[in-house]
């Protein structure tokens, strides 16, 4: 489980870094909207599709809704995955 979800946090922070134009992010399980400047409601929205995109994936917006940090993000990803 451990290397999956290492495996997930790199592919995801190649997404983040994408999706921020930054590539300089470095993600962690604690990371939130607060600790990037440019995460706003649109970005969020923007990134989440890229999410979806990059793992062929479908999030409802109950369980985007839900989700605090990236930790929480990698869990639901591993769920859909069957991980």
């Amino acid at each position: 489980m451990g290397e999956m979800r290492e495996s997930i946090k790199a592919q995801l922070n190649k997404v983040f870094q994408k999706v921020f134009d930054d590539e300089d992010i470095q993600i962690t399980d604690a990371t939130a909207a607060k600790d990037i400047d440019q995460w706003d409601s649109l970005m969020h929205i923007t990134l989440i599709v890229s999410i979806e995109k990059e793992f062929k994936v479908r999030f409802n917006t109950s369980e985007v809704g839900k989700l605090e940090n990236v930790g929480q993000l990698i869990n639901l990803l591993l769920q859909r995955l069957g991980k």
